[in-house]
């Protein structure tokens, strides 16, 4: 059987204009990177008029296992299923970050025969938009501390920076520093650090800003520390967001590709989920809602992550209404959380599928709680059996009321998907039960609104507040930032905060450590349990496996 790579490479790849010609995009709103990619004009994008009755379809999953479970390459087909059936649709994906592809998870761009192409430009340098962000989040920090250095007129507390400096890279020796030493020609030292950069406030506001202009208006909006009083200085007061905007104009128009059937897909921005607000930019959701009638988007790990983050952050923020959701899951992923050990998975054992579908179970109920009709993709393994497929079917039409549909893409791309996209397009066309709705109001106190995502959608009993968390919380309530939205960071593998604990645990204590503000994104991060805004290196990256041979082919990234 082909591997993901050998198919993506064998696949005849359409000039990227012919893309554009399907969603009447002129050439001259169109921006080559070579011959397969493009930036689209925002200008362009802007002065086309909405589209009435675009349903916009979010794919999200279960929690995440090394068993796999397959969402991105569910989304890209659904996508070629939904144009397969003769509707006009497109992908919005999120860009895949160096740090995962050259640690542990590899390469983001599905696999099989539903991938978005070329594979190797967008998991790798793809148009530059990450190294931009990157540029322009370290750009700030140079400016505080080249402030600090000059006399200091804005009274930051250099004990009360907040801000800290950005990688695109796994380097867990990052994470705490020490910055300027070296003596008085090189500042002042203070301690620092690195997050990711796609942890950076910069990828939010990106991923969350409108146009341009509400690009550099929130950069300014962005916190970088206090003053002695504990007032707030901002990056405008640094006169940091012009220069940064600078950096991004380029970066903030979408990216299009295609799938390898040719459908057309933006890939653009890629904030974690587990660390930041797991969704792609609302500029790049909005024009795909503006150029086709069903827009497939994808949030990222399980439900309890990124779709919680996408309808109450993303949603409120944007003022979108996904018309329906859909939940991988795999035979394999859903036997781990039975307790199955990854070598167990390939031999079929019902009890323990039966036992992990609790999980998949309590993520339909979260989804559905917010209003969203939910429709199950089970994502086919060679090694699933008719039982067990049939075990997880009758699982969710008896006990939790939907449907569940075996696809097939990976082996089979749109034809695998065409059943998915049927049900897919019949929840969506179909009268709301229900109206969309967020999980809590705006109104709601910042410390009941984390305790609510920790009793409604993880399952926890409540959640415990470290000193240093509640004296920030009650802090950004003063300041005024009490009606923001929360974005948890925490454990992508579990309800829980405790990555081990698989299944649907519930009755646990939700530890919260820390909170910290990103005024310029609009929400309040809750850092939750031993979550890390800087990744590190497994034992045996995948960075060792990856080269060139000698053909000029990149081997090892997939």
């Amino acid at each position: 059987m082909p591997t993901d790579i050998e198919i993506a490479r064998a696949a005849t790849l359409r000039p990227i204009q012919s893309i554009a010609d399907r969603l009447a995009i002129p050439a001259d709103a169109v921006s080559p990177h070579g011959r397969h990619i493009a930036k689209v004009d925002l200008d362009w994008i802007a002065a086309r008029p909405a589209r009435p009755g675009g349903k916009l379809i979010l794919v999200t999953a279960i929690n995440p296992t090394p068993a796999g479970e397959g969402k991105t390459t569910t989304t890209v087909g659904l996508g070629d299923g939904l144009n397969r059936i003769g509707k006009s649709a497109m992908i919005c994906l999120r860009e895949p970050s160096l740090g995962p592809c050259f640690g542990v998870k590899g390469g983001a761009a599905g696999g099989g025969h539903a991938q978005i192409v070329p594979m190797e430009q967008i998991n790798l340098h793809f148009t530059g938009d990450f190294h931009a962000i990157t540029s322009a989040h370290n750009l700030l920090s140079a400016l505080i501390d080249n402030h600090i250095y000059w006399g200091n007129g804005l009274g930051l507390d250099q004990r009360r920076v907040s801000w800290r400096r950005a990688l695109d890279m796994n380097d867990r020796s990052l994470r705490a520093v020490v910055s300027s030493l070296g003596g008085a020609k090189n500042g002042f030292p203070r301690e620092d650090g690195f997050d990711i950069t796609v942890a950076s406030e910069v990828m939010a506001v990106f991923c969350l800003a409108e146009n341009l202009g509400d690009l550099e208006q929130r950069l300014g909006q962005m916190v970088i520390g206090q003053r002695h009083d504990k007032s707030s200085v901002t990056a405008a007061d640094l006169k940091a967001p012009g220069a940064m905007a600078v950096l991004l104009k380029d970066a903030i128009q979408p990216n299009l590709v295609q799938t390898l059937e040719g459908n057309p897909a933006f890939v653009h921005g890629g904030p974690f989920a587990n660390i930041a607000h797991g969704c792609n930019s609302v500029i790049a959701t909005k024009a795909a809602m503006k150029l086709a009638d069903y827009v497939v988007t994808e949030a990222g790990f399980g439900a309890d992550l990124g779709a919680e983050k996408f309808f109450n952050i993303k949603c409120r923020k944007a003022g979108l209404e996904p018309a329906a959701a859909v939940i991988v899951a795999t035979v394999r992923a859903l036997k781990m959380h039975g307790g199955l050990g990854r070598d167990e998975l390939s031999t079929e054992n019902i009890d323990a599928l039966k036992a992990g579908l609790v999980n998949l179970g309590r993520h339909v109920r979260n989804v559905r709680g917010f209003g969203v009709p939910v429709v199950v993709a089970i994502n086919h393994f060679t090694s699933d059996t008719p039982a067990e497929h049939a075990a997880i079917q009758t699982y969710c039409r008896q006990t939790l009321g939907v449907e569940a549909i075996i696809c097939r893409h990976w082996a089979d791309g749109s034809a695998g998907a065409e059943e998915l996209a049927h049900a897919v397009v019949a929840l969506a066309e179909a009268p709301r039960a229900e109206p969309f709705k967020p999980l809590y109001a705006d109104t709601m106190t910042l410390v009941d609104k984390i305790r609510t995502i920790a009793t409604s959608i993880y399952g926890a009993a409540d959640i415990a507040l470290d000193q240093k968390a509640a004296d920030k919380l009650r802090e950004l309530e003063a300041g005024g930032f009490g009606r923001l939205p929360i974005c948890v960071a925490k454990t992508q593998m579990s309800f829980s905060a405790d990555p081990t604990l698989r299944g649907a645990p519930s009755g646990h204590t939700v530890p919260v450590r820390d909170i910290s503000l990103s005024a310029g994104a609009g929400f309040v991060v809750a850092l939750c349990g031993d979550i890390m805004r800087m990744p590190g290196l497994p034992r045996s990256p995948a960075a060792e496996r990856i080269h060139i041979d000698a053909q000029g082919r990149i081997e090892g990234l997939f």
